[in-house]
C-alpha cells in the first residue's frame, strides 16, 4: 500500500518534471548549436575582412548574391564618385573607432563604375558637429576614386527605426533600395561597401567604420539552461525523498 501512495503522490510532480527537463535540456543542446553556428560565423568573417580585396562581383551577378555569400567580403572596385545623390544616414552612438563622441552621420556616396552600373559607398562617419561644413563640399574629394572596402547587406529596419524622410534629408539606415528610389538611381547593386580607413587619419569620412564585434553568450547561456535542468531535477529528487519517509512513516507497522 505504501509503494502504490508514493507512485500515486509523485505521477504527476514526475510528469511535470520530466516536462521541464526535456524543454530545459532542449534549449541548452539549442544554445550549444547556436555557440557552433556563431563561432563558425566569427572565424568566416575575420578570414574574410583579413583577406586582400578582390574585384568586386561584375553586375551581371549581382541579382543571384546571397547576403551569406558575400557579407565582409573584402573588394576593390574603382569609378566615380556622385556626391549630388549621397545621403547622410544618422548615427545616434559615437563612431565605432571612438575618435569622434556623440551622434553623427554615414556618407553614403552612389559610386558610378565604368559601364554605367552603381554601387553605393558607406564612406565613413561624420560627426554632427562637422556636418554643415561637410555639405558645403569641400571636404567631398574628388569624383574618381578607386575603394577597398566590405561588401554589406542592407540594413534591417527594426521597430523602433524611423521612417526615412528623403525629401528633408532624413535618413536611418544603409538600405541601397530605398536610396536607390528616393534618388530615381538605375542599375544600383542590392548591397553597399563600407569603405576601409583612408591613409589620413584626420580626414573626413572618417573610414573602416564597420562594426566587426559580434557578442557570444551562448555557452553561458547553454550552461544557465542546464543548470537549470540539474536544479530542477535535484528538487524532485527532495521532493520525492521526502514523500517516501511521510508516506513510510504513515504505513501500518
Amino acid at each position: 500500500m505504501a509503494k502504490r501512495g508514493l507512485v500515486s503522490a509523485l505521477i504527476w510532480p514526475a510528469l511535470f518534471t520530466a516536462a521541464g527537463l526535456a524543454l530545459l535540456i532542449a534549449l541548452g543542446v539549442w544554445q550549444l548549436h547556436r555557440l557552433a553556428w556563431k563561432e563558425a560565423l566569427i572565424a568566416e568573417v575575420s578570414a574574410r575582412v583579413g583577406a586582400p580585396p578582390i574585384a568586386l562581383p561584375p553586375p551581371a551577378e549581382w541579382p543571384q548574391l546571397k547576403p551569406a555569400d558575400y557579407e565582409y567580403r573584402h573588394v576593390r572596385v574603382a569609378g566615380n564618385y556622385d556626391f549630388a545623390h549621397q545621403v547622410l544616414v544618422f548615427r545616434p552612438l559615437a563612431s565605432p573607432r571612438g575618435r569622434y563622441g556623440g551622434p553623427g552621420y554615414l556618407v553614403m556616396t552612389p559610386l558610378r563604375l565604368a559601364d554605367g552600373s552603381i554601387v553605393i559607398v558607406n564612406r565613413g562617419f561624420i560627426p554632427d558637429d562637422k556636418k554643415a561644413a561637410f555639405l558645403s563640399g569641400a571636404e567631398n574629394g574628388p569624383a574618381a576614386a578607386e575603394v577597398t572596402g566590405l561588401m554589406r547587406s542592407p540594413e534591417q529596419r527594426t521597430l523602433f527605426t524611423p521612417a526615412d524622410d528623403p525629401a528633408a534629408g532624413q535618413w536611418f539606415t544603409r538600405d541601397p533600395a530605398a536610396i536607390a528610389s528616393a534618388m530615381k538611381l538605375e542599375r544600383v547593386a542590392p548591397f553597399t561597401i563600407d569603405a576601409d580607413a583612408g591613409p589620413d587619419p584626420a580626414a573626413l569620412p572618417e573610414g573602416g567604420e564597420t562594426i566587426l564585434s559580434f557578442p557570444n553568450n551562448h555557452l553561458s547561456y547553454a550552461v544557465t539552461w542546464f543548470g537549470m535542468a540539474f536544479a530542477l531535477a535535484g528538487v524532485f529528487a527532495a521532493f520525492a525523498w521526502r514523500k517516501r519517509r511521510e508516506i513510510g512513516a504513515g504505513a501500518p507497522a
